[in-house]
């Protein structure tokens, strides 16, 4: 393995630059793609984004969620085909030519041509690709775009139109004149869906507006209420709610008499004059009551409209009908009726027999929302500019009762932001009948998603109130309606494919788009005399398009048909919960009419992504910092990481912050990558001294008696177990948080507990094994974790694959590990979580009493019901907690009852809405428990109370510490978390003193191995020398802690008497007063040590000859000379010393390695 540099000199993004560059050099995805391709496939449906603007953060983290779970199905043995969808068609597309081209009315695109105005379209489609393409690549997502799919390909065209022409055949399309929502931006209906899509708060004006009843003895008014005062010169009718009250009433201020509903009498001003008392209650008291009489008995009653403008229909219209969509909950109890301009308007003058069906309506609105020439005194006026101006009209004409504002909510374009009109008018459905219904329903059920409550809630009432699909749009670009009708609307022909319009016309096509087939007609099959058929001018909703892409983008049923037919439905889609009513949807309705079933099987739904300021995220605006930005700073696997560990991935919504992809550095990425370092720098260290390249050890034959490496090895295959079974069940939620924590274990235990192994101090052996152990390790997490972080993982693989034969060339060509069961040690994991708890709450304790952790204590006793974790804790893990605590002794005890009273606490936010009236008695009986029935309860995990079943999840048990007699609180204290209790001996004892200087000396030596710029694995030579003029009370430290220092540093203290002259000293420090001790501490390089006498007796007493074998001999490299030494069992013969005899040299009789070495060898003799 190569070395790894210092965490601060590491660029994550220049890595990730580094790793794009050699997934381009071996062709990583399509080399995946292709050691795949024999596998069973896993049908992945990526939903086309439109091609305008470049992608923000939402457009990231919907495409790190497909990434990661077609990254692991591909490990998991699939083969995974992703090709990249464009949305080409359609409303953005022309809102984007509008704008540049300044359009803004629909007959200047006709001026132009739609063949240039479609062209224009077709350019604007690519400008994004490239930008597309390089984001979402930089992001780490593995695509095709070479071979992805639009929407304005010739063959994804002639898929949908076979869609629509199945539809047609099954009897579920008609031609329909309905009241649609209407964007006069875009100058063409919208669905439904789309216009409740952007609704925003507006302030409107409002209006009651008098309409006399013709022949009336009292002269009295109906009174209608409205909001749009702009369809008053439209009105037809008036309705109102048959099983209402209504009241007529007369003012007595002004004798003006009205007709209202009874319950909305108080809406009334207090004086006719006053117009401007808008939403003043209290006008009741001003009216007397003339009479009282049911809603039905008013139908019929004919009135005067305000404006005479229809007045050719009056044999029919201008009369009272009724209808149950007249609340009283706002309004005068009746609605005036504008039916070109209300879907219930439309349905209750069709029945009522005011209007005929079909399009022989009036609408006297255009495409561009001005009025036409039968509003003569309005003519070419936008009619929301008009209300104030026809409000005027209205009053001039004293039939204005009331007037103000009200603050509603009110649909606008969610393309060009533009009030939308409700407008009837001619269009093309898909109908969604009860059978329909009942079918989408049943298929919902045996679709799968994440979160499950968009499906059961939002989205099954969505489909439960679905209407009939107008999936026809009066413009341009787009795929156009496949209809062909006679002139005399007798003869409809739909093409369900290319071939059919070319045997049919005799035209040979090359293209679908309106400018290459609007003139193609088709002659009639009834013959000469009928004409030809002609194609209707719509075209396509673009949500009929996308939800074709099952079928269209691999060109079914023209190509693909085996393939399609043995994969469907789809595996896997996801996107945001925005698309419930959009893609989803239009999704499960086509697969349901189509074949009967769903188009997916399951589905990931994520939330939506805000700004900073919680705005949502807009490419048009571009409200965010730029996606590569943040990347360039941080990372993508940074950014991929924070975004699916946030709440968005359970469908809520997410501000975006860039310190968020911050954090993910800090915590998780930093960490790792010192792990990572931390065994790299020892692989290598073992390395230099000798032993040759680390080869680890195989995972099938690693075997340790190593507590920690048990734990560790068992955590990791835990870790496997649980990534396995959560990606099974597409909870990317529940998978980060739990990788999160394995590399903080890994972190901050194996690695941090285990140092001293790691850096070889508890020999060679034990150290390959840790070595091997955290090798294994960390090859295994970063597998697990390669969908999700796809950069990092493949930095690390790279270097470690180094270190073992027989590795593929990328991580992103392995499989992802299996489990091993037999490892998985429950217990062990257990007992070091429990023992990081006694850590804690020991900590805890110090921090309250202000002990810091280098004064020892003299005693820990933990306290636990478990026999088999007191085992542990007093066995395997003894050492480490007392190393960790700075404690001598420690001591368990199973008996809770003998430091502790036990306390039973129910927890309300749990039992609350489970017990509902009962959780007064339950909690009542849970406070009362005893201490037996407690203890009871814990053994059996569950307890019956007042008839319910409790379990340990439901009551919190809390330790009351019972401090022993005779003792204070600052002489012992304790602490627990509801399981464990720990207690701590606070008294100082004089013995442990030496130990607490020991580690001041110790960590005055670390700061100066720090303060010196020397890497842990760095080995230097640690000489002490004594300031003071009494040396023995430092001796009797060093004498004492001897062991705990050569533990903690790596050698002992050596005195600076014994420091060769030819030692190189690299820093020095000296100390004073540290616990009533000073001292001087010296860093050197590691040196020689000779023994003169031995070597003279080489050369027989020749000094020259003596100097100049150790001259020799200190120009040689330390490890070089160590490494011959350990070929030569202890023994070199040096023979290349010119004019030097040739003699044999022995380690340990005529030198040492170190002054260390040296040091320990006088010892042992």
């Amino acid at each position: 393995m190569e070395e790894a540099g210092e965490s601060k000199d590491f660029s994550f993004p220049l890595e990730e630059e580094k790793i794009l560059s050699f997934w381009t050099k071996i062709d990583a995805f399509k080399t995946q793609l292709k050691r795949t391709e024999h596998l069973p496939e896993f049908i992945f449906y990526d939903g086309p984004p439109f091609a305008t603007g470049l992608p923000h953060h939402g457009h990231i983290l919907a495409s790190t969620l497909k990434d990661i779970v077609t990254r692991y199905q591909t490990m998991t043995g699939h083969h995974v085909t992703r090709r990249f969808g464009w949305d080409c068609h359609g409303l953005p597309i022309e809102n984007e030519i509008e704008k540049k081209l300044g359009i803004k009315r629909r007959a200047q695109v006709l001026e132009m041509g739609i063949g240039n105005y479609n062209e224009e379209c077709r350019s604007v489609v690519t400008t994004f690709v490239e930008g597309w393409e390089k984001i979402i690549t930089r992001s780490g997502r593995w695509i095709d775009f070479k071979n992805d799919y639009k929407t304005m390909d010739l063959n994804f065209m002639e898929s949908v139109w076979w869609v629509f022409a199945q539809l047609f055949e099954k009897g579920l399309v008609y031609k329909g004149f309905k009241v649609m929502p209407f964007s006069t931006g875009l100058k063409t209906q919208l669905s439904n869906s789309e216009a409740k899509g952007n609704k925003k708060k507006v302030s409107d004006p409002e209006a009651m507006v008098a309409f006399p009843v013709i022949g009336d003895e009292d002269e009295a008014a109906f009174v209608a209420w409205t909001t749009t005062p702009w369809t008053l010169p439209c009105n037809l009718a008036l309705c109102v709610n048959a099983k209402f009250v209504y009241l007529k009433v007369r003012n007595k201020n002004s004798g003006r008499v009205y007709v209202v509903a009874e319950s909305r009498l108080s809406a009334l001003p207090s004086f006719a004059d006053d117009t401007k008392q808008a939403n003043k209650g209290g006008g009741g008291d001003c009216y007397e009551v003339l009479e009282k009489c049911e809603g039905a008995s008013l139908v019929g009653k004919k009135y005067e409209p305000v404006f005479d403008y229809f007045s050719d229909f009056s044999s029919e219209a201008f009369r009272v009908v009724a209808d149950d969509y007249v609340t009283d909950d706002s309004g005068t109890g009746i609605v005036h009726c504008a039916p070109a301009f209300g879907e219930d308007d439309y349905r209750v003058c069709v029945e009522n027999k005011i209007i005929e069906q079909g399009e022989g309506l009036v609408v006297a609105v255009d495409e561009d929302g001005l009025f036409t020439e039968r509003i003569t005194h309005f003519f070419g006026r936008y009619v929301k500019d008009a209300d104030k101006d026809i409000i005027e009209a209205v009053k001039a004409k004293g039939r204005l009762v009331k007037t103000g504002r009200v603050t509603h909510e009110y649909p606008f374009c969610y393309r060009t932001g533009t009030p939308l009109l409700y407008r009837a008018g001619p269009a093309w459905f898909v109908r969604v009948d009860e059978q329909l219904k009942e079918q989408l329903l049943k298929n919902n059920d045996q679709t799968y998603w994440v979160p499950d409550h968009v499906k059961d809630k939002r989205f099954h009432n969505w489909l439960e109130n679905a209407r009939d699909w107008c999936v026809s749009r009066s413009r341009f670009w787009g795929t156009p309606l496949p209809i062909w009708i006679s002139d005399d609307g007798e003869e409809v022909v739909i093409m369900d494919s290319v071939e059919k319009l070319e045997k049919l016309s005799g035209v040979k096509v090359f293209d679908l788009h309106r400018h290459h087939i609007d003139h193609i007609t088709i002659p009639s099959s009834r013959g000469p005399e009928f004409g030809v058929l002609r194609r209707v001018e719509d075209v396509f909703d673009c949500w009929f398009e996308s939800g074709s892409m099952p079928y269209a983008y691999i060109h079914y049923p023209f190509e693909n048909k085996e393939l399609f037919e043995k994969n469907f439905p789809g595996d896997f889609v996801a996107e945001g919960i925005d698309q419930t009513r959009g893609w989803f949807y239009h999704l499960l309705l086509l697969s349901t009419a189509l074949f009967g079933k769903p188009a997916f099987r399951n589905l990931i739904c994520n939330g939506i992504m805000l700004t900073e300021d919680g705005k949502k995220m807009s490419k048009s605006e571009k409200n965010y910092p730029p996606v590569l930005d943040i990347i360039n700073e941080y990372g993508a696997d940074a950014v991929r990481l924070y975004l699916i560990n946030s709440p968005i991935v359970r469908a809520e919504s997410l501000r975006f912050r860039k310190e968020g992809a911050l954090g993910v550095v800090k915590n998780v990425f930093l960490p790792w990558y010192n792990a990572y370092r931390f065994l790299v720098q020892n692989a290598k260290r073992l390395e230099i001294e000798g032993s040759g390249p680390f080869v680890p050890t195989d995972l099938a034959t690693l075997r340790s008696s190593n507590v920690l490496d048990q734990w560790i090895h068992s955590a990791t295959q835990s870790l496997v177990c649980f990534v396995r079974q959560e990606m099974d069940g597409y909870r990317l939620y529940t998978v980060v948080p739990y990788l999160l924590e394995f590399l903080n274990n890994l972190t901050n235990i194996y690695v941090r507990f285990n140092r001293k192994r790691l850096k070889g101090r508890t020999g060679e052996d034990d150290c390959h094994i840790a070595l091997s152990t955290l090798y294994n390790v960390l090859l295994t997490s970063c597998k697990v974790m390669s969908p999700f972080t796809p950069f990092f993982t493949e930095t690390l693989y790279q270097n470690l694959r180094k270190a073992c034969e027989g590795l593929e060339e990328s991580i992103h060509y392995c499989s992802f590990p299996e489990a091993e069961e037999t490892r998985v040690e429950k217990r062990i994991e257990q007992s070091v979580a429990r023992m990081m708890t006694v850590i804690d709450l020991s900590r805890n304790i110090r921090e309250r009493h202000k002990l810091p952790l280098k004064t020892p204590l003299k005693e820990i006793t933990v306290v636990h019901p478990d026999a088999e974790f007191l085992d542990d804790i007093n066995g395997k893990l003894r050492e480490y907690v007392l190393e960790e605590l700075n404690v001598r002794s420690l001591v368990t005890c199973n008996d809770v009852l003998k430091y502790a009273s036990l306390k039973a606490e129910p927890d309300f936010s749990v039992l609350g809405k489970r017990l509902g009236k009962s959780m007064g008695i339950v909690g009542k009986e849970v406070k009362e428990m005893s201490q037996q029935d407690i203890l009871r309860f814990e053994e059996a995990g569950k307890v019956t109370i007042a008839g319910h079943t409790l379990e340990l999840t439901d009551i919190k048990i809390v330790k009351i510490f019972k401090r022993p007699d005779g003792l204070k609180d600052t002489e012992i204290d304790a602490n627990g978390d509801g399981d464990v209790l720990v207690l701590l001996d606070l008294r100082p004892d004089d013995s442990l003193n030496e130990a607490g200087v020991a580690r001041k000396i110790v960590n005055r030596v670390q700061k100066l191995r720090k303060k010196s710029g020397l890497e842990p694995t760095d080995f230097v030579e640690v000489y002490i020398e004594s300031l003071d003029k009494d040396e023995s009370a430092l001796q009797q430290v060093l004498t004492s802690q001897e062991q705990y220092i050569k533990d903690t540093i790596g050698s002992s203290l050596i005195p600076s008497t014994l420091m060769p002259s030819h030692a190189v000293i690299l820093s020095d420090e000296s100390f004073q007063n540290v616990s009533k001790l000073s001292f001087k501490i010296i860093l050197a390089r590691p040196a020689l040590m000779f023994n003169e006498d031995a070597i003279l007796a080489l050369y027989s007493g020749d000094e020259k000859f003596a100097r100049g074998l150790q001259a020799y001999l200190l120009q040689r490299d330390r490890w070089n000379l160590k490494s011959e030494f350990k070929q030569g069992n202890g023994k070199i013969t040096v023979s290349c010393v010119e004019k030097l005899p040739v003699v044999s040299v022995v380690l340990g009789d005529h030198l040492h390695l170190t002054v260390g070495d040296y040091l320990l060898s006088r010892r042992n003799t």
